[in-house]
């Protein structure tokens, strides 16, 4: 049998029908060379048990897995830099199947790189080897941050020459299979209000609400904004408190179950610039780090308009309302999780984030932003350790007393964690722009997949240090 006993298919966005989606094929790829096998992922969804040649039949040939009715390209559209774009759609992807995870959760599979579709424009369908490599580092990263993100289950080589005009051309293909709880965007809702079909519109919130955000009272619209509010909310500060950087904020790329996907030009801080930037073509800085919970709260807006469609303005405005005081809030917690200290109260919480920042931005270029948050994770506890450390003379200072004094209020959240053999190490783990490269070039040059695989599993071991 080539799943497991606990894969529970459950493909729920099929029967929608198909003013959401078109039923597509895969293209025919001239090989299929398996490069990332994600078995942990797998094995959330009772997959791990495919063979490798299974594991290549369903996720680079794309024979349906049991209890799936087959591929469909997703329709919806979006703003692309504030702009209105009614052409989008899957492009270069599709809904492989969806299924029940080990705690119940509805997870989807979906592709990038798997060929033509109705929405491809003039696009050829593919995904470049080095842009899936990427996807695999970024989702592994996120995950170790405690960030929501979906995940990369498989990448897989497929033997074609692409051309693209932003890197080396011609280079090399593959198509990528991530494991994400919704795929769902904003923009799925957006293309239903710009036909003016409500009852799209009510279809789509009521399928969204019953099995994302089953809290939500059936017919409760402001509730079902609400819910994406706040998951959003706690997605942007997640991202902030990460150092992470997405890149392409459009209203595509954002769902509604507050889950992080779509790793195209992305970066991770070096240190605090809050104009930072991870696309090359974002020249007005319209997604830099600093700029991102505005991007996702204007993103949202974008929804509630779609949302007018079928709900009152006044309610879903106040549900709107409710993401700043929501986006403080999570930035505190995510703070202080990256920090590994308890809650105490608002104030000092507040505190706490505010010299946190204050210090970074005053470290400047010498500061990273990672180490910090390394060499002081545990709070009072990690003190030796980082005044020991290689970064020990950058703390010090005006800006680092007052950090050390808003910490020091905080008592350790697990400490026991802190005798986790990742902390007696010198520096983090690093998501920095210069390692990503060196490890494409092994794949590119040597076709070494060993420095991917080693970091992988670092990053693994990592985020079970913090938990």
């Amino acid at each position: 049998m080539p799943v497991s006993p606990r894969y529970h298919p459950d493909p729920r966005f099929f029967d929608l029908g198909e003013d959401y989606g078109d039923a597509v094929s895969a293209a025919d790829f001239p090989e299929t060379r398996l490069r990332v096998r994600n078995d942990r992922a797998a094995a959330t969804v009772g997959l791990e048990t495919l063979t490798d040649a299974e594991w290549v039949a369903h996720f680079g040939r794309f024979a349906p897995l049991p209890g799936q009715p087959g591929p469909m390209a997703m329709r919806y559209h979006g703003h692309q830099f504030r702009t209105y774009n009614p052409d989008l759609g899957d492009g270069r992807g599709f809904l492989a199947a969806q299924m029940r995870d080990d705690r119940g959760r509805l997870l989807d599979l979906g592709t990038k790189g798997s060929g033509q579709t109705p929405w491809s424009r003039s696009g050829d369908g593919r995904l470049t080897l080095k842009g899936g490599v990427r996807e695999v580092l970024a989702a592994a990263m996120l995950e170790a941050s405690g960030v929501p993100t979906s995940r990369a289950l498989s990448l897989i080589e497929t033997g074609e020459e692409l051309e693209r005009g932003d890197e080396p051309s011609p280079t090399r293909s593959a198509v990528l299979v991530r494991l994400s709880h919704s795929h769902i965007r904003f923009g799925t809702f957006q293309r239903a209000a710009w036909l003016e079909r409500a009852d799209m519109v009510e279809a789509l919130v009521e399928h969204a609400r019953s099995l994302y955000h089953p809290a939500v009272a059936a017919g409760d619209v402001p509730g079902f904004m609400r819910a994406v509010v706040d998951a959003s909310a706690r997605l942007a500060a997640r991202w902030i408190a990460a150092g992470f950087v997405h890149g392409v904020l459009n209203t595509d790329n954002l769902n509604v179950t507050g889950e992080s996907f779509d790793y195209g030009p992305w970066r991770f801080l070096p240190h605090y610039e809050p104009g930072f930037t991870a696309a090359y073509f974002d020249r007005t800085g319209l997604y830099a780090f600093a700029r991102q919970p505005e991007a996702v709260f204007w993103a949202l807006t974008q929804l509630g308009g779609a949302l007018k469609t079928v709900a009152e303005a006044e309610p879903l405005t106040e549900a709107l309302n409710g993401f700043g005081p929501a986006y403080i809030r999570e930035l505190r917690a995510a703070f202080l999780a990256r920090l590994g200290v308890q809650s105490l109260c608002e104030a000092a919480d507040q505190r706490l984030l505010d010299t946190t920042l204050a210090l970074l931005r005053e470290g400047g270029e010498g500061l990273r932003w990672e180490p910090l948050f390394f060499d002081w994770f545990g709070g009072f506890a990690s003190s030796a350790r980082a005044l020991q450390g290689p970064r020990g003379k950058l703390y010090q200072g005006e800006a680092f007393d007052a950090f050390r004094f808003a910490l020091f209020e905080h008592a350790p959240d697990r400490p026991e964690r802190l005798e986790v053999p990742l902390f007696a190490a010198a520096e983090p783990e690093e998501m920095r722009i210069d390692e990503v490269e060196a490890i494409w070039a092994a794949i590119d040059t040597h076709d070494d997949w060993a420095p991917l695989e080693a970091k992988l599993q670092r990053l693994h071991e990592a985020g079970q240090a913090r938990g």
